[in-house]
């Protein structure tokens, strides 16, 4: 997959700009996007030509998943960034940055599309496909083994996703390689 994101013999470059990496050429935005449905355009909501105008925009999972598929370069100013060093910057100022990033490459690894799950009110919307050809059949929340969670909030949590056809998938992990997904649906006796 890494030749599909170059444009003739370049590799598209990212600008670290605290918690996100934003890619300035156009081009390469439309490439990075097209291709994966990876981050989201400046100024443009739901994105149907496949020609947008307009710089896009990287949240560090995403970029960290890009860089370590050598899909993209990642500067901090004129320097040039390792994954080592972008994912210890996540790790800094993302809590959970560890466990989400694992359950994301995971999903990622296995072909899935993983967008932000925030307005449904979870970590995770996860496509078969992409945004504008399917709608996620699923909503994923990220925990660790053993963390103390509130009953409430995933009652909260499933009611939203279920309120909007999409099964709730709750992701454990151990932050280090085990990911056991457990898929929750409403039951009613």
């Amino acid at each position: 997959m890494n030749g599909d994101l170059l444009i003739g013999k370049r590799i598209c470059k990212g600008t670290l700009l605290f918690n996100r990496v934003v890619v300035l050429d156009i081009e390469c935005s439309n490439k990075i996007y097209w291709n994966g449905y990876y981050g989201t355009f400046f100024g443009v909501a739901k994105p149907k030509e496949k020609s947008v105008n307009a710089p896009l925009e990287l949240s560090l999972l995403e970029a960290l998943y890009l860089l370590e598929n050598n899909m993209i370069e990642v500067y901090a100013g004129d320097e040039k960034i390792s994954p080592d060093v972008l994912r210890e910057h996540g790790l800094k100022i993302i809590p959970r940055f560890r466990e989400l990033y694992i359950v994301y490459r995971d999903l990622r690894d296995k072909g899935y599309v993983v967008r932000r799950g925030l307005k449904f009110g979870c970590d995770y919307l996860v496509y078969e496909y992409g945004p504008g050809i399917d709608h996620a059949p699923y909503g994923v929340q990220v925990l660790k083994f053993n963390e103390k969670f509130d009953p409430i909030d995933l009652v909260r949590m499933g009611r939203l996703l279920h309120s909007v056809r999409k099964k709730l998938v709750i992701a454990l992990t151990d932050g280090i390689e085990r990911i056991d997904y457990i898929i929750l649906r409403w039951w009613r006796p």
